[in-house]
């Protein structure tokens, strides 16, 4: 028998950053697994995740997503006590984790998460090694998006 899958979000995506793009240039990017304990995956499924001002440091050659915020359902047990803005282990290879590493260090990089999705069954997240944005910056992304914007109206409708 077929089960009748209930999908809210077909694409997969738990939560976006999408402030990073303003305040960030992007560069390298990194998929990264989490370990999550259990009730954090049952809140990751009800869509109660928020990685907007998330970033990662490493320490003893481990890599931690820290500022995520996972907000425990109502239902949740009450023996277990849940700690909404802990900071979780990224599953990283010990390469991957010396390359981040060393642009942070030697280049000055930062590491930030951009997006947390579910692939097949795990919960994966999406970091970029990223350089800080000047106001300037800010401001010719800006100008360079509706500049954009309105050549495809005008080619729409000219």
């Amino acid at each position: 028998m077929k089960k009748n899958k209930d999908n809210k979000n077909s694409t997969g995506t738990i939560a976006l950053n999408k402030k990073a793009r303003h305040d960030y240039h992007l560069e390298d990017k990194f998929e990264a697994g989490i370990a999550l304990q259990g009730w954090e995956l049952k809140s990751l499924r009800a869509g109660k995740a928020n990685i907007t001002d998330t970033y990662v440091i490493i320490q003893n050659g481990e890599a931690y997503l820290v500022g995520a915020r996972i907000s425990p359902l109502t239902q949740a047990s009450t023996h277990v006590i849940c700690e909404p803005e802990r900071s979780r282990k990224l599953l990283l290879n010990k390469r991957e984790i010396d390359r981040l590493m060393g642009a942070r260090d030697r280049q000055g990089y930062s590491i930030i998460a951009t997006a947390m999705y579910w692939k097949k069954c795990w919960v994966k997240l999406e970091i970029y090694l990223a350089k800080g944005k000047q106001e300037h910056d800010k401001r010719d992304t800006i100008k360079d998006r509706d500049w954009q914007r309105q050549k495809e109206r005008v080619m729409k409708h000219g």
